[in-house]
């Protein structure tokens, strides 16, 4: 099997993958480079956790291809003409899809990492108790972030995805087994991250130059998650959540941003660069103007009205559109439509689109654009100027607090506690100056989660799957068809620009392996249970 759990050192590992992180290998005088040397202080163990880190930045992970599985939602349709993209929306992919399977092959290859350090971390000589501490702290966090989202875009009820590590005396000696549910591994994702909160300091110990490493909250966060999408199997890992979720709030210190003067400048404070490390912030990828996530040029209007390289991907559907309440300012702060002002590379600018298949953009992250003078995007520091790696110094978000109070606000109406779920809920609404709701229902937490999340990685399309909303999966995506498609001020109608799918729970409620994977391991692996 080509997965990378075992048969890769993590020095090969750092060498082919990581020119942005720092150089740390010894090479010996006469040969070839090896780990014989390495694992000797402590700054060979900060090393080490650094190259966990490197895959984060990858097109294949959070740059774009793992959206591709939650646009399969009804909040967004693919953008352009991309055929791969296009069948995974409509649930008709084969596995080998570069889109899926390059997205498997890191998330392996960052456990790989893991389980390196892991193994080799409590023998390494001329270190401290608390290098060894953090170095592990960090890679049982690593390890568990990327175990999870393997097991819920691939794992199954009724049979799981790979796992191994070197706590199992097998390990290295056979082919990482493949557990018997998707159960199993939010089980042992539960019991890495838990290890990585015992280990980690709280984020704000950390100087700047350690931000963008593991961190308490992030391994409780991550549990809180892991938890709510085990529930969908076992009712009572909902009990588990409220705690868990108090324990981010008063251990952990993290927060809603509400310091600015109304609620539309709270919420899109979150998504400015003065704020990537705010106190809303869980987990993030760091992002620069060498380095980090692309998907801020990824969903940026396709050529970016030949300023800048947008790719004009990932845009917003009628549908999400008309979830908003009438006078909720996320929506502005989330969705552009024709007719909406921002400014582009220091100039004033009206939104349209001579690309958009929806009529819609996502807005949430085009503050970097902002900034430089007179529309020449060579002016503006704070992106990078790359047509093929369009990366800005806006930290992309893969998990904010208010997701944390959501999570709790469910967990609370699941059990029965409407009463108490207001709080958390409520929360949410008075930022953005929305009226409370009493005793919310399932229906209001969907909706207030929809809203508040949307084109983020918290991902609608599997939300709906937990929720078993598969009608609302299938119904057809419609958007705004403007007459004069170079006229913010054109009339527009709404029409169907994406037709109605046929989403199978028996089949399509996790997405299948590449089959080379399952060929490649000589039977020892089987396919996604309905593919």
């Amino acid at each position: 099997m080509k997965t990378k759990f075992n048969h890769i050192v993590i020095l090969a590992a750092m060498l082919v993958g990581s020119s942005a992180c720092n150089k740390w290998v010894d090479t010996k005088p006469n040969g070839a480079p090896t780990t014989a040397y390495f694992w000797q202080s402590d700054n060979d163990l900060k090393k080490a956790t650094a190259d966990m880190y490197v895959i984060m930045r990858n097109e294949s992970t959070w740059g774009r291809n793992l959206f591709w599985v939650q646009d399969a939602s009804d909040d967004l349709i693919v953008g352009r003409s991309k055929a791969d993209a296009a069948n995974i929306k409509n649930f008709i992919p084969s596995g080998r899809e570069g889109y899926l399977k390059g997205g498997w092959n890191d998330l392996y290859t960052m456990i790989n990492r893991a389980n390196q350090v892991i193994q080799n971390v409590p023998t390494s000589k001329n270190t401290t108790e608390a290098a060894r501490n953090q170095a592990l702290g960090e890679a049982y966090f690593i390890r568990g972030f990327a175990h999870f989202w393997l097991a819920y875009v691939w794992g199954h009820k009724d049979q799981g995805v790979p796992f191994d590590g070197p706590e199992n005396a097998q390990f290295g000696k056979r082919i990482p087994p493949q557990l018997p549910s998707v159960k199993d591994n939010y089980a042992q994702v539960v019991s890495d991250l838990q290890k990585a909160a015992d280990l980690l300091p709280l984020f704000e110990t950390y100087g700047a130059d350690d931000q963008g490493r593991a961190h308490k909250a992030a391994a409780w966060g991550y549990m809180v998650k892991a938890y709510a999408y085990w529930a969908q199997f076992d009712q009572s890992k909902w009990a588990l959540i409220p705690s868990l979720c108090d324990k981010i709030k008063t251990e952990g210190h993290r927060a809603l941003i509400t310091n600015q003067a109304t609620g539309l400048q709270n919420y899109k404070a979150v998504f400015t660069i003065a704020n990537n490390w705010s106190s809303e912030y869980m987990w993030s990828v760091t992002s620069g103007v060498q380095g980090g996530s692309e998907f801020p040029g990824v969903v940026l209007e396709n050529t970016g009205w030949t300023l800048f390289n947008g790719w004009g991907y990932f845009q917003p559907t009628e549908e999400l559109y008309d979830e908003y309440e009438a006078n909720d300012p996320r929506r502005e702060a989330t969705i552009l439509k024709f007719g909406d002002k921002f400014t582009y590379f220091g100039l004033p600018f009206t939104y349209y689109s001579t690309n958009s298949l929806s009529g819609f953009q996502i807005n949430k992250y085009m503050e970097p654009y902002s900034y430089g003078k007179d529309g020449v995007s060579s002016t503006n520091p704070y992106i990078n100027q790359s047509p093929d790696y369009p990366t800005t110094m806006l930290n992309l978000p893969l998990m904010r607090y208010a997701e944390i109070l959501l999570f709790k606000a469910e967990a609370l109406i699941q059990q029965g506690k409407s009463g108490e779920a207001a709080g958390p809920l409520n929360e949410i609404r008075a930022r953005v100056g929305l009226a409370p709701i009493a005793n919310p229902t399932m229906a209001d937490l969907k909706h207030e989660r929809r809203v508040e999340l949307a084109c983020e990685w918290t991902d609608r399309f599997h939300d709906l799957k937990r929720w078993g909303d598969y009608n609302t999966i299938n119904a057809p995506l419609h958007g705004r068809i403007h007459a004069n498609k170079k006229d913010p001020a054109s009339p527009y109608t709404i029409q169907e620009v994406w037709p109605k799918r046929n989403f199978d729970p028996s089949r399509h409620m996790a997405w299948p392996i590449n089959p080379d994977e399952v060929t490649n391991s000589n039977g020892a692996y089987k396919q996604t249970p309905g593919w």
